[in-house]
């Protein structure tokens, strides 16, 4: 099997450049299966239908916090493994990180036809958006065991030096999708079905990629034999993941606070319950997009810092920090000025079914994304600290802005109504930027420049290139 040693010796700037583009057009491209939806489904069958996909977001987001418990710790376990010059085991623990993704999704399928519309109305449907929302989740949740393991693989693929195989594989997914969609709701006339059918399409052959790769492997091998349950193999797995585990499951909690709060207050209002919701789903999809870009330039650093962590080679962490927080602050400064420049031009991408829609649309996408460049460097410094094995630090910070946004958004809804759902967003990244700025800058005093032993990893560099 191959060494990664380069991640070691190479120029970190350039290191970055290459796991980061990869690693930010695979979450851009995941991200775009929910985004192309979006698109088609409001321009072909209006904006209840937004609301519909919205509605079933929530419990997409829980199979990929499964998904990234496994597949972020298998990946950061790797790096780190790779760093101390150990990897012995590694496709073991890939195994039981596939099997847990995989049955993961399985509880999901069980728990949500168990449930029917039951979960539906729970998660904000309305009489008017309950068939759509049913037509749809019902297709989206069949192929939800594959889609986890396929996104499980992705970050271990990365982690193991094949950062474009794995760009690769989301990449046949998205253009499926985005074929299919428009064929199937305009051509077949299948309508929202439709769209579910194209994703899911989709998700099975980025799936087959993703499990093609487990014969090419770099730095570990995975037999038959291994994908036999072992906690031994699991255990040191889970708490590497439990950050972005918990991230995911906050931004559920976020989400389904946020459609009750939505749907309640509007109807309080003159908008009513549907065009709020209908709303917040098109301004959380424009959202993902740029936190997808920020979280995929860490994701991308993840490797080269939890490998140069490894082997105590501080200084190479550091540097390679730094560079994620300058590329992250600037997509985020030029995002934020055409989102305030142009609501108008982003929210028609989505359809926009009357004034009263499209007013209330513009004046909270200017709300909500206004302080966008403190929730994605916060997310930054939660995944640098669990790159680095500190998950107790890692953790916390992780769910902490989601936590704080629900708080705001009781807190200032209760004074403000239904904009003041919107206005809790800045309210919680800009407290939980400060106490974050806080966390970090004492951990970043401890990464002082390790003894001269240590300096280099113990083996040369090979001059063999990522393998892609």
């Amino acid at each position: 099997m191959q060494e990664n040693n380069y991640l070691g010796t190479e120029k970190v700037s350039r290191l970055l450049l290459r796991f980061a583009v990869p690693s930010t057009l695979a979450l851009i491209i995941s991200c775009l299966y929910n985004i192309v939806d979006q698109i088609f489904v409001g321009n072909g069958i209006g904006y209840l239908g937004n609301a519909a996909t919205g509605i079933v977001f929530p419990i997409t987001v829980v199979g990929w916090g499964a998904s990234v418990l496994f597949g972020d710790g298998m990946a950061t376990f790797l790096s780190l493994s790779q760093g101390r010059g150990d990897t012995s085991g590694a496709g073991r623990s890939v195994a039981n990180s596939i099997l847990g993704s995989f049955f993961s999704g399985v509880v999901i399928i069980a728990v949500c036809y168990a449930l029917g519309d039951n979960i539906l109305y729970a998660l904000g449907a309305t009489e008017a958006t309950i068939g759509l929302t049913r037509d749809y989740g019902r297709v989206i949740f069949i192929m939800m065991p594959f889609a986890l393991v396929q996104n499980t693989l992705a970050s271990i693929i990365r982690a193991d030096g094949s950062p474009r195989y794995s760009m690769a594989a989301m990449m046949a997914g998205a253009v499926i999708n985005m074929i299919g969609d428009p064929v199937a709701i305009f051509v077949l006339g299948w309508g929202i079905k439709g769209a579910a059918y194209a994703t899911i399409l989709g998700q099975f052959v980025s799936f087959l990629i993703c499990i093609a790769y487990l014969r090419r492997s770099r730095v570990f091998r995975v037999r038959a034999a291994d994908f036999i349950p072992s906690w031994k193999h699991l255990r040191p797995v889970l708490p590497l993941g439990a950050g972005s585990f918990l991230t995911q499951l906050c931004i559920v909690a976020t989400t389904v606070v946020n459609n009750v709060l939505l749907k309640s207050c509007g109807a309080r209002s003159e908008y009513g319950p549907d065009i709020p919701l209908s709303a917040f789903v098109v301004i959380m999809k424009l959202f993902q997009i740029i936190l997808n870009i920020a979280c995929g330039i860490t994701a991308g650093a993840l490797p080269i810092m939890g490998y140069n962590y490894g082997a105590k080679l501080y200084g190479r962490v550091k540097e390679t920090f730094r560079l994620v927080v300058l590329s992250t602050a600037a997509v985020c400064v030029i995002a934020t000025i055409l989102f305030e420049a142009l609501p108008l031009a982003f929210i028609r991408l989505f359809g926009a079914d009357g004034e009263l829609y499209t007013a209330f649309a513009v004046y909270c996408l200017r709300i909500y994304l206004s302080l966008l460049l403190f929730t994605c460097l916060q997310k930054a410094c939660a995944m640098f600290l669990q790159s680095i094995g500190h998950a107790r630090a890692a953790v916390p910070l992780s769910v902490l802005r989601d936590v704080l946004l629900i708080v705001f958004s009781l807190m200032i809804s209760a004074r403000m109504g239904v904009t003041g759902i919107f206005w809790a967003a800045p309210a919680a990244d800009l407290a939980a930027m400060v106490i974050t700025a806080a966390v970090i800058a004492g951990i970043w005093k401890q990464l002082s420049a390790p003894p001269s032993g240590v300096q280099r990893p113990e083996k040369p560099y090979s001059g063999l290139p990522v393998r892609e």
